[in-house]
């Protein structure tokens, strides 16, 4: 069962972990930063990419940690992120990854863990 998480949360908690690759992320917290990334991107692009581009370069590292939250929820490796690099077959399998539901047990951690702090 996947928890709630809403929008403003899953902000909140992707910055307040910015560079922890520890843990797990639940899909609707990795889902919505990942929707506020890609909103806040655009709308900054629209008033300058200079703005869009630092924008970019700063949540960078909040970004690949919630993706290696992510990866661990499905008991997967983050270093699996780097098949972004192979294109469009990497983008697909890192998609799917990331979209799949957490695997329990998990060698990273209980989920429980995640929801207390």
């Amino acid at each position: 069962m996947e928890s709630t998480v809403t929008f403003l949360d899953a902000i909140k908690t992707c910055f307040s972990k910015y560079a922890e690759f520890n843990g797990r992320a639940s899909r609707p917290e990795y889902w919505y930063f990942f929707l506020f990334l890609v909103l806040a991107s655009l709308v900054l692009g629209m008033v300058s990419n200079t703005a869009s581009g630092i924008f970019s370069l700063v949540t960078l590292i909040p970004s690949v940690a919630a993706a290696t939250r992510r990866l661990h929820d499905t008991n997967r490796s983050g270093w699996l992120q780097l098949l972004w690099l192979v294109p469009l077959i990497g983008w697909i399998v890192v998609i799917v990854f990331l979209a799949q539901e957490a695997k329990e047990p998990n060698q990273f951690g209980s989920r429980s863990d995640e929801l207390v702090s």
